[in-house]
């Protein structure tokens, strides 16, 4: 009894691993790589290995049960996610805690004061567009958990640290609280808005900028046409590895109907006005909320404000590097805008960013200027009470 239950149990690990071993071969189907890859320096190997690594079925078999009983028993998926209810999903950069948030809104406090300084010697208006948190306007989708106490006010004092500076920055909160009832203003599967929300902070963005007369008299119009929408899977998803095998149990996706924004046709100008300025007035500096032509927010920019703009806003970049990049730009020496519009997301003004791909001194000097910046500021105002 004994030595036939010793072969069954033999024959069976045995027949198991063969199964599992002929199944893994899987991950060797479909490897190629390029011509010239060196065989030598173990590029090759290790461009193998990685294939493998990622086709390799009993890695996405045990990825996938445990992404499912993470989701299923205890409502997480992985770090990135905050499971809300009624099928929604945010990013855990708007609930959880910043170990050294009050260092990182000071550093990026006076960059954002230096960038406006390196602005108003170039005679650049700047214009801030501090979106609201997507947790901030859904909290009733909220489940177990709620934002840190770090987040409560967070765009309140955003927008005060703005206006110490002297910087533009409009509410979009109250707009787009009020737009809920219109339509979805945020993704419900993803991080970014609809674009119907940035049709809404377009438009007040264009009320606030246009009496400043900062924009030429151009006479553009533009139009917007919407596009066949379908379904979309959010980039929030990502962090609940759950297909192909348990794909039912992911929240069902959003549906985005997508816009296009273009010039309307117009007859070519005449006389003196073949010769106008060509300089484009505008840029935009930003994220992917920016960025991604998805969300139509530069288009819908461009037919609020009736005015033509350069798009330098960066995917997986936060609002800073961007905006860091775009001052050391060509662009910008040679042929500075009139107007910067700078989409800055309430959540990464707590974040220590990387800045090494910049020249420290030069990192130094912005900071440096949005400080002294704040003490005239603050010198200004204490003296104007004290004549009070």
């Amino acid at each position: 009894m004994n030595r036939t239950t010793n072969l069954v149990y033999a024959g069976t690990f045995a027949g198991t691993l063969l199964a599992l071993s002929l199944w893994s071969l899987k991950g060797v189907a479909g490897f190629s790589t390029a011509d010239n890859t060196p065989v030598l320096n173990g590029k090759l190997a290790l461009a193998f290995e990685k294939h493998y690594d990622e086709e390799f079925p009993i890695k996405k078999l045990g990825t996938n049960l445990w992404a499912a009983l993470d989701y299923t028993l205890f409502g997480e998926g992985r770090p990135g996610v905050v499971i809300g209810a009624n099928q929604w999903l945010f990013s855990d950069e708007e609930f959880k805690p910043t170990a050294t948030a009050s260092q990182n809104i000071t550093d990026n406090q006076a960059l954002i004061q230096g960038v406006r300084e390196t602005l108003a010697r170039n005679n650049v208006q700047l214009v801030m567009a501090i979106l609201p948190a997507k947790a901030r306007l859904y909290p009733e989708n909220f489940g177990e958990q709620h934002p840190a106490p770090l987040h409560e006010q967070l765009y309140q004092n955003f927008r005060r640290i703005v206006a110490d500076a002297d910087i533009q920055a409009p509410d979009l909160l109250g707009p787009l609280q009020q737009a809920k009832a219109q339509g979805q203003v945020f993704l419900r599967t993803d991080t970014h808005w609809t674009p119907y929300g940035a049709q809404v902070v377009a438009g007040q963005l264009a009320t606030a900028i246009k009496p400043i007369g900062v924009l030429p008299e151009s006479g553009n119009v533009y139009v917007t046409e919407t596009l066949p929408g379908g379904p979309h899977k959010g980039d929030l998803t990502n962090f609940l590895p759950l297909d192909p095998l348990f794909e039912e149990l992911l929240p069902p996706p959003d549906q985005l109907v997508k816009h296009n924004t273009r010039q309307q046709e117009e007859s070519a100008p005449a006389g003196d006005d073949l010769f106008a300025e060509t300089q484009v007035p505008v840029a935009l500096v930003g994220t992917s909320y920016s960025a991604d032509e998805r969300w139509n927010f530069a288009g819908a920019l461009r037919q609020a404000l009736g005015s033509d703009l350069v798009n330098f806003a960066e995917n997986g970049r936060g609002p800073l590097l961007p905006m860091l990049k775009f001052l050391q730009s060509e662009d910008f020496k040679k042929s500075p805008p009139r107007l910067v519009i700078w989409e800055f997301p309430e959540r990464y003004l707590p974040i220590a960013y990387d800045l090494s791909e910049f020249d420290a001194d030069w990192i130094a000097q912005l900071k440096a200027a949005g400080r002294q910046d704040k003490q005239l500021a603050d010198n200004t105002s204490t003296n104007q009470g004290a004549r009070h």
